[in-house]
């Protein structure tokens, strides 16, 4: 297996498995603050793994899973706000 992070082949006693992907242990990290995580303390959106606490951070910083995370927001593609 490969990891997600480094693209290394990861070897049985480093591997760290979530959200369906393979980690060395030490790449298991937050996308925002880079601190190493495990299974229990990670949470994600679109395949980018977060801290709890960023996680929560980012939710809370516009009250939606997209603003937050630098993405479109998800009322702009609902048909009555582009004007169909």
């Amino acid at each position: 297996d490969k990891c997600k992070t480094c693209g290394k082949r990861v070897y049985p006693v480093e591997k760290l498995v979530a959200d369906k992907n393979v980690y060395h242990n030490t790449c298991f990290k937050c996308a925002e603050c880079n601190r190493t995580l495990r299974v229990g303390t990670y949470a994600s959106i679109d395949g980018a793994i977060y801290c709890k606490p960023h996680f929560q951070q980012l939710f809370k910083l516009k009250g939606n899973y997209d603003e937050g995370f630098g993405k479109e927001r998800a009322v702009k593609k609902w048909p009555a706000a582009q004007g169909k």
